[in-house]
């Protein structure tokens, strides 16, 4: 399968290339191959392509600047989804988009199935639900997939600052009343690629098994590479004091992944501690 894949230099986008890679023609492109934000520009630039496939990962994703720039996180996320879509659709080829639990509001009291009420609280949120909109009333073979709190080996991520900051910090506070499932990009990028090939069309949550605070998930990092002298000291979102609100639940059941039959992801703790001792 010939696939295009934009934002491929990023933490997520590398690992999709290299995974995909091993089976099918993948064509990895970022903002200085074309500008997403251009209709007439991105349908001529995939016209060329050929795909038979979009998996589209480029995004504006840093949530407090979203906040500042609304212009700028509305034309990249939103915009630029659906000047891709709309390619997509009129060249009859299937489209991924990958999407955020920054959708949900965070209220609800137990995971969020794919199914339930979307309320974002941020500009991000918001920019990122758009983009899913366009994306599902404009391609009629299209996949969405919602994740949350991404590390890999290819970015800037929780795991590598909280390793930095123990070499010059020791005490730090890490915020205690957001729950989620760290998610490790390889893994992701494993199951993204047994999603494309299924044909199974829809919508899914997408995460690494079992769920955790920030705090939780600061110990267990420190506890695989053995760094003791750092005091954690837990606090919550509003002390923590950022620009953007985020969902305090943000944990993603992974409902239509399991109704399908495929088999779930690992749980973060393995996965992250696989991920540590290659970084050490």
């Amino acid at each position: 399968m010939r696939i295009l894949v934009t934002g491929s230099k990023g933490m997520l986008g590398s690992d999709v290339v290299s995974v995909l890679a091993e089976e099918h023609d993948v064509i990895g492109v970022n903002s200085r191959d074309f500008d997403i934000t251009e209709k007439d520009v991105t349908a001529e630039f995939i016209k060329k392509i050929k795909p038979e496939l979009i998996i589209h990962l480029a995004a504006y994703t840093d949530v407090d600047g979203c906040e500042k720039n609304i212009d700028k996180a509305f034309k990249v996320n939103t915009l630029g989804a659906r000047n891709i879509a709309i390619a997509a659709q009129e060249m009859n080829v299937a489209m991924m988009y990958v999407s955020s639990d920054y959708v949900y509001d965070g209220q609800k009291e137990t995971p969020y199935f794919e199914y339930d009420r979307t309320n974002p609280l941020s500009i991000y949120g918001k920019s990122k639900l758009e983009g899913e909109n366009f994306v599902k009333s404009i391609v009629n073979k299209h996949f969405i997939i919602r994740t949350s709190w991404l590390f890999g080996k290819n970015g800037k991520n929780f795991v590598r600052t909280m390793l930095e900051l123990s070499k010059t910090k020791d005490s730090l506070n890490i915020v205690d009343d957001q729950i989620g499932s760290p998610t490790y990009t390889l893994d992701l990028a494993k199951a993204i690629k047994v999603l494309v090939e299924s044909g199974y069309y829809g919508t899914y949550h997408l995460t690494n098994s079992e769920y955790c605070s920030w705090y939780d998930f600061t110990k267990n990092i420190y506890k695989i590479a053995n760094i003791g002298h750092v005091r954690l000291n837990p606090i919550t979102t509003e002390e923590l004091g950022r620009p953007a609100p985020r969902p305090k639940n943000s944990r993603l059941e992974k409902f239509y992944w399991k109704l399908n039959g495929f088999t779930e992801l690992r749980s973060h703790k393995e996965a992250v501690e696989e991920y540590i001792k290659e970084l050490i």
